[in-house]
């Protein structure tokens, strides 16, 4: 290993889970790290999400990637019952990703090698080792080998808890009612059961989704602290509770979204920007960058609706049809990155007949729609001035994303903690409206266009929803603003909290080396 100019002040070893939605919020928290503090990073995963990281990377980029190392951990998937190079959850279908969480177990033995190799080379341990929320097992390791355990959790606070404890405590089988109570929230803070997956809401203790979930997120309890992607001033009631769920030391160290775009004004030119961003997400976009800018610079501000379900996500037929029959009939404008229903390939071709018959041909000839297939410049979409609104599947990366630009959301959970973060933004934040919940929610056009047009309208509900999201913005741009102690935002200074505990310094140094 080079850098001995980095070893000499200590070394970060970080471990991303196998998804796309987790790898790229720990690259941007290896950045960030390397840009603050002095420290060596290695960043450790399977090959193709090597591969998939350093897709993301661009000499070009204003974030600095110089310092970032990158350790393969082997892992072959045909010995866990996979198809072949699968190492992530992209492209994965449901019935087969519970084969890809249990197989990452089998990542601890090499995990465990690098920590020993880094530990004989340096003549000391790493200062820590950072691990997604879901590697619980890497706790053990981190303590044999004479380190701190670190879980990032790549989510936010709110909806970190209630996932972790409704996974540990399973609240919903002690009762026969559709809401329940859920350990660590206040009763004003009532879950429903409409807001879990279908795996967890028919959970046996004894299953295998019990028995990875459980296991690791006990383990996980049992690390030295937590990192967390979000921002304290916009999840206060979060933080609260997690603080005194988990009882450790809690780090709110986002946004962590490309830092131009967290800037009041950019002087980075729209097409320059979207090369970079092409990069930040390392997708190849349906249309040219362009084409989408072209068409949301066609409309006034705060008029278009930008509808999104994520990278592996997708909707029923019966769901696509009537959200495009609600979306035409609200007369609003929309980008809808689109891709096949549910029972069909996600990245096959598209057929018209999932659409009403000459949707696609009406709405692009009276400009009122543009639809992408598979996948669109999201960040440059949310920052112009047109875009009103996000129709999301509400995964944290888009919130912070959209909330990072002051767009308010319309909220659709698919999975994971997205409902809680979903219910998050309605109950505590004010900027979000619920449209349906979940691959299983019936729909209807009439619904969704009387819910588009409250959201659209520019006074009433949906102007207070833009108003609050501003501010939500404003508290996010100033967490990461840089200056002298009094000046530097909250987030900032949480990293600097961070360092001097794992250095075990309980001096007020801030540790700035941009």
């Amino acid at each position: 290993m080079d850098d001995s100019k980095s070893q000499s002040h200590g070394h970060i070893v970080m471990l991303p889970f196998m998804a796309h939605g987790h790898l790229i919020p720990f690259l941007a928290l290896a950045r960030r790290i390397r840009r603050q503090t002095p420290f060596a990073v290695t960043l450790a995963a399977t090959p193709l999400n090597l591969w998939y990281l350093r897709s993301t990377m661009s000499p070009d980029d204003d974030d600095d990637d110089s310092g970032i190392r990158f350790h393969e951990l082997p892992f072959r998937s045909s010995d866990h019952g996979l198809p072949p190079d699968t190492e992530n959850t992209e492209n994965l279908p449901l019935s087969q990703i519970g084969m890809l969480f249990r197989s990452s177990v089998s990542l601890a033995t090499p995990v465990e090698r690098l920590i020993s190799d880094i530990t004989a080379e340096e003549g000391r341990p790493p200062l820590c080792v950072i691990s997604d929320v879901l590697f619980g097992w890497s706790v053990d390791i981190a303590r044999r080998l004479g380190t701190k355990s670190i879980t990032f959790t790549t989510g936010g606070a709110y909806g970190t808890l209630a996932y972790v404890s409704i996974w540990v405590h399973l609240p919903h089988r002690s009762t026969d009612t559709e809401e329940f109570s859920v350990p660590g929230f206040p009763e004003r803070c009532r879950f429903h059961r409409s807001q879990l997956h279908r795996f967890i809401r028919e959970v046996e203790p004894t299953d295998e989704w019990s028995k990875f979930f459980q296991v690791q997120i006990k383990l996980t309890l049992a690390s030295d602290g937590w990192l967390c992607n979000s921002v304290e001033e916009i999840e206060p009631l979060g933080f609260d509770l997690s603080r005194k769920y988990l009882k450790l030391p809690i780090w709110a160290i986002g946004p962590l979204i490309p830092s131009h775009m967290l800037r009041k004004s950019s002087p980075i030119s729209p097409n320059s920007r979207s090369k970079s961003l092409q990069k930040h997400t390392g997708k190849a976009f349906g249309v040219s960058p362009e084409k989408c800018l072209d068409f949301l610079s066609s409309h006034s501000p705060n008029s278009v609706l930008y509808i999104s379900f994520g990278s592996q996500n997708t909707i029923s037929p019966s769901q696509m049809m009537q959200l495009a029959i609600g979306l035409e009939s609200s007369g609003k404008p929309f980008l809808w990155v689109i891709r096949p229903p549910l029972g069909f390939d996600t990245k096959g071709e598209f057929r018209p007949e999932w659409l009403p018959l000459g949707f696609e041909d009406r709405v692009t000839g009276s400009n009122q729609g543009l639809l992408v297939r598979n996948w669109a410049p999201q960040l440059d979409i949310l920052s112009h001035g047109s875009t009103g609104a996000f129709l999301s599947h509400c995964g944290w990366n888009s919130i912070m994303e959209s909330l990072s630009q002051g767009v308010p959301i319309l909220g659709w959970s698919m999975a994971a903690e997205q409902a809680h973060n979903a219910k998050m933004m309605v109950e505590e934040m004010g900027v979000c409206i619920e449209l349906a919940c979940g691959v299983e929610s019936r729909i209807e056009a009439e619904e969704v266009k009387r819910v588009i047009e409250m959201v659209m309208e520019e006074e009433g509900e949906g102007g207070e929803m833009r108003k609050r999201a501003n501010a939500v913005m404003g508290q996010m741009r100033e967490a990461v603003k840089e200056g002298s102690d009094d000046d530097k935002g909250s987030s900032l200074k949480a990293l600097d909290d961070f360092v001097r505990t794992i250095l075990g310094d309980s001096t007020n140094r801030t540790f700035s080396f941009l």
